[in-house]
């Protein structure tokens, strides 16, 4: 079979043109207009930019076993957050947390009241926790209240305190966490910073970085 190329094609030469396979680098800062007053939204943890050793650490000393904290390690945490206020005007901050692979979920339902709440689950135990929204020069360890952006400061951190209900739980510990927004590589990041006091008096700091995937 002949093939005709009147037309000249095959001795054409060829022209790739690069513009319109350009790559673009996904972002996953935060939108533009998000800030702690409000975060609303889907996150999945940012295991390159979180410090992964630190949150072992932690799980450990609060109690939890090697086969659990590998299943944990492995998979990507992700976070729907609802963030609203009540009838009565206080600030409440709705969680519900997904592992995958893994399969683990729970629901987090904080009142940033600083009320002490009673609290179960199936990962964490038996546990008290108290939320605010407070000032970074209220927080007294420095590794929690420094790093984030201005906007933040201004607004105030969302500071979460949590330990272990021992009378019921068999071991002893404290975690602080504060929750703001914070440049990482240039990007406007969701973010926590953890320092931990376990049940030997020692001491662990880290944070967790987080993507935006999208809007609840």
């Amino acid at each position: 079979m002949k093939y005709s190329d009147s037309e000249g094609y095959l001795n054409a030469p060829l022209y790739f043109h690069f513009e319109s396979f350009s790559l673009h680098r996904v972002s996953m800062a935060v939108p533009t207009n998000m800030s702690i007053l409000n975060i609303s939204g889907k996150f999945a943890s940012n295991k390159s930019l979180s410090d992964n050793e630190a949150s072992d650490d932690i799980l450990r000393l609060q109690g939890m076993g090697w086969v659990k904290r590998k299943i944990i390690g492995a998979g990507t945490l992700t976070l729907a957050i609802e963030h609203f206020k009540n009838a009565e005007g206080v600030e409440c901050i709705n969680i519900e947390q997904t592992l995958n692979p893994g399969g683990l979920k729970t629901n987090d339902e904080r009142v940033l009241d600083w009320m002490e709440k009673p609290k179960e689950d199936s990962v964490f135990g038996a546990t008290i926790g108290q939320n605010r929204r407070v000032k970074a020069e209220e927080i007294e360890d420095e590794y929690l209240s420094k790093g984030w952006t201005a906007d933040t400061l201004e607004h105030g951190l969302i500071q979460s305190r949590v330990v272990s209900d021992t009378a019921k739980s068999g071991v002893s510990w404290t975690v602080n966490q504060t929750w703001g927004i914070e440049e990482v590589n240039s990007e406007r990041r969701y973010v926590r910073h953890m320092y931990m006091k376990g049940p030997k008096g020692e001491e662990v700091r880290g944070r967790l970085v987080y993507n935006y995937v999208g809007p609840v």
